[in-house]
Parts: structure tokens; C-alpha cells; sequence
């Protein structure tokens, strides 16, 4: 698990706006702690932009290629993953109404035919919003009304013990 920042999570287009701030900033005068403040990022990644900006310029701090691979879902393929995870486990086939990762995985290679670990998967559900849950544990004889009753009767008798006097 990554350890929390105090940086906001950024796009790879707002990243390029950050550094192209940078550089103007730069070129006004303004050393490397201020535009860390004023950017909010790192004072390392302000010191390396000011680097790339004195050997290259503005052009330096373009990104070059895109950091990291690709993702395997597209946007439109994230919603309808989506959709079929609201539709519930049992309109899979499944006879419980509990997601899994295991579940979930397979349910991304039968529609789109892309193999994700279970692990990486969690990830995906998190970037979309989603979060774990576990279900309620309840036996299935669980009554309300008996339970209800059992408190105002039984209880109370347990609690003050068998010789106690009953107070009506």
C-alpha cells in the first residue's frame, strides 16, 4: 500500500500544466521552494523541473511518453463493468449476493477478454469509486419480534439471577 501524501492526486494533462507552471515561474525569477508552495508539489520535483528548465527550457518539461502502461479498460468498458456490478453476483450465476475479487475477475475476462490479478483488480474498484464491504453476518432463524421479547423477558431475569426477586 502507498503512504499517504499530502499531494493531490493529479491526471497526466494536469501534471503538464503543473510543470508548464513551473517553467514560467522560473523564468520570473522564482526559486524552487516557492514554486514547490505555490504548485504544491515536492521540493524534489520542483528542483528537478528547474534542472530540465535550465538545460532545455519550457520544451524540456514536456513529458516525453506516457508514464506507466496503458490501461487494458477503457473508460466505456469501466462503465459497463460497473453496470454488471450493480446488476448483483446472481445475475451472474452466482448464489450469494457477494462480490469477490476472484468474482470480479473472471466477470472482466468474460466481457472484455482482458486477464487482471485479483490484487490489481481491487485497485481498479477503488479508482472507481468503489470500496469493500462485508456483509452482515446473521443466522437465517433470526427473528426480530422474538428477539425483542427475549430482551424485555428473558434478560432481565439472566442479568439480576435466578434467586433475585422479580420487581412488576
Amino acid at each position: 500500500m502507498r503512504t499517504p501524501t499530502c499531494y493531490p492526486r493529479r491526471s497526466r494533462e494536469k501534471w503538464e500544466q503543473v510543470r508548464q507552471q513551473a517553467a514560467v515561474l522560473y523564468a520570473q525569477g522564482r526559486r524552487i521552494g516557492q514554486v514547490a508552495a505555490v504548485l504544491n508539489v515536492s521540493p524534489e520535483a520542483a528542483r528537478v523541473w528547474y534542472h530540465k528548465w535550465q538545460e532545455g527550457g519550457a520544451p524540456a518539461l514536456r513529458r516525453k511518453s506516457p508514464g506507466g502502461p496503458r490501461p487494458k479498460l477503457s473508460p466505456e468498458q469501466l462503465q459497463q463493468l460497473e453496470h454488471e456490478l450493480l446488476n448483483g453476483p446472481r445475475r451472474q450465476g452466482y448464489a450469494t449476493d457477494l462480490w469477490t475479487l476472484q468474482r470480479i475477475t473472471r466477470l472482466i475476462k468474460k466481457l472484455f477478454g482482458v486477464s487482471y490479478h485479483p490484487g490489481h483488480v481491487f485497485k481498479i474498484l477503488r479508482a472507481m469509486g468503489w470500496s469493500c464491504q462485508k456483509p452482515a453476518r446473521r443466522a437465517k432463524e433470526h427473528a426480530e419480534p422474538g428477539i425483542a421479547k427475549w430482551k424485555r423477558q428473558d434478560w432481565p431475569l439472566i442479568k439480576r439471577g435466578r434467586c433475585a426477586p422479580v420487581r412488576r
